[in-house]
């Protein structure tokens, strides 16, 4: 046996509907996936390709726990998303076989530090520190694939609150879980284990401490979190 001059880090898993628990490797995080969203952000759907960003396995917050409400911000932002649980690895997956690899879906929150993100756009800077903080990514449980299916269309919303803040479809996805799955595995080689947040409508907004967050998918599920 190895002997670690520190202690290996506690595995991350996010509870299966129905039993077990889902290993997690990887975070991938997909931008402006819904042309609405884009626009409100500056972007312009029409032109660009998908592209991606990540998050630590250890800023996933599970099980309906509240987060901390992160340092060095003032602007935190929600924004609710389908999560796709990659079951089977492979590189350059084709798109027409990139459904095969989903093990099941959830509902997740990619949590934003957005006056961080928009300084670090306007010196052209990496914004890692904008989306990879801790306890950045709350997420639901995950329903398997087959007993859901693969969700193509169906309402995602988010309430603050219990105020409506965010509402959408996933037919408005600019690019379908299938074309994600083929356009990222060109990038890496998915692994069993790794998760892809697939992007969240228009109507991101700020949130603070005491808020109530609940992100629902007609379907899929939903996560619940309070911000602390």
């Amino acid at each position: 046996m190895p002997s670690y001059v520190v202690a290996p880090p506690q595995p991350v898993a996010v509870a299966v509907r129905g039993g077990g628990l889902f290993a997690v490797r990887r975070v991938f995080c997909v931008g402006r996936n819904y042309a609405a969203h884009a626009r409100e952000m500056g972007g312009d759907p029409n032109r660009e390709a998908p592209f991606f960003f990540s998050k630590p396995a250890d800023a996933l917050v599970t099980g309906g726990a509240a987060m901390a409400y992160p340092p060095a911000t003032r602007n935190l932002h929600h924004e609710v998303e389908l999560v796709v649980a990659i079951g089977a690895g492979g590189t350059e997956i084709a798109e027409a076989a990139a459904l095969d690899h989903v093990f099941g879906y959830a509902v997740g929150l990619d949590m934003t530090r957005r006056d961080v993100q928009d300084e670090a756009k306007a010196a052209r800077r990496p914004w890692d520190m904008a989306k990879g903080f801790d306890a950045s990514a709350p997420i639901g449980e995950i329903a398997p694939a087959a007993e859901i299916g693969h969700p193509a269309a169906g309402e995602i919303a988010l309430e603050v609150n219990g105020e409506r803040r965010q509402q959408g479809d996933l037919a408005d996805q600019i690019w379908p879980v299938a074309g994600i799955i083929a356009a990222l595995s060109t990038l890496v080689t998915l692994k069993p284990g790794d998760l892809i947040f697939t992007g969240t409508p228009e109507g991101v907004g700020p949130v603070t401490r005491g808020d109530e967050l609940l992100g629902r998918i007609a379907g899929v599920g939903e996560v619940r979190t309070r911000v602390v």
